[in-house]
């Protein structure tokens, strides 16, 4: 899943963006409405963390503004006012869930992944299959020949991002800038080391493998049998 936290707090979107990542999801960060606005109508988010007091465009106004310009990624708001009628004027303004300040993370994660189950992005697939390999992005169970296996939070990232380009070669800078957040190579061997432990429990047991290196490009996810 990938959320975009549009806080102007450094500290709670620094703390937002480390515990989603922790929980195996992709967090972005806006710090004012107008460069939440932005990235909000030109990326692929699945939810939308919105505080409600930012400079520079507050967070219903920037809500709304999506909405009349036909943005429909799911938004809940963050505030400090937690009255009724705050959360009213929230939801009025297009927000589809409102949570007051202070909140346990553990509510906050729940109820993202709640929006992000309701409204699926308009044609993006929820689940993905490499011949009989099956993998859930809303309930995060990944099953080969009907049998689960235990991924951990970058595991399946790593699994999630190359069933989406499956049958195409994935390389290493691809991985380290849509699964590691990197847009720099540290020169370190973290891709091999997760690429070998995914291998493992993907395809050991098997007699055709699905994730197969690319000697010199990359990676590439895809049914043997083709």
């Amino acid at each position: 899943m990938r959320i975009l936290i549009v806080e102007d707090d450094r500290d709670a979107a620094a703390y937002l963006v480390k515990a989603f990542s922790e929980a195996g999801h992709v967090a972005d960060h806006a710090a004012d409405g107008l460069s939440g606005y932005a990235m909000a109508k030109d990326g692929p988010y699945d939810v939308l963390i919105v505080d409600r007091m930012l400079p520079k465009l507050d967070g219903l106004s920037m809500i709304s503004r999506l909405r009349l310009e036909g943005t429909q990624t799911p938004a809940l708001i963050l505030s400090a006012l937690g009255e009724v009628d705050d959360r009213v004027k929230g939801l009025r303004a297009g927000g589809d869930d409102y949570l007051p300040k202070p909140y346990a993370f553990s509510e906050l994660l729940a109820r993202v992944e709640v929006l992000s189950r309701r409204r699926p992005g308009k044609g993006e697939e929820t689940v993905y299959r490499v011949g009989d390999l099956e993998l859930d992005r809303l309930s995060h169970v990944v099953k080969r020949a009907g049998e689960e296996i235990d991924l951990q939070p970058r595991e399946f990232r790593l699994l999630e991002y190359l069933m989406k380009n499956a049958g195409q070669v994935v390389t290493r800078t691809m991985l380290l800038e849509h699964v590691w957040d990197y847009h720099f190579d540290p020169g370190t061997n973290v891709i091999d080391v997760h690429v070998s432990r995914l291998r493992s429990k993907l395809d050991k047991g098997f007699d055709k493998p699905l994730l197969h290196t690319i000697r010199g490009a990359g990676y590439m996810i895809r049914d043997s049998a083709k």
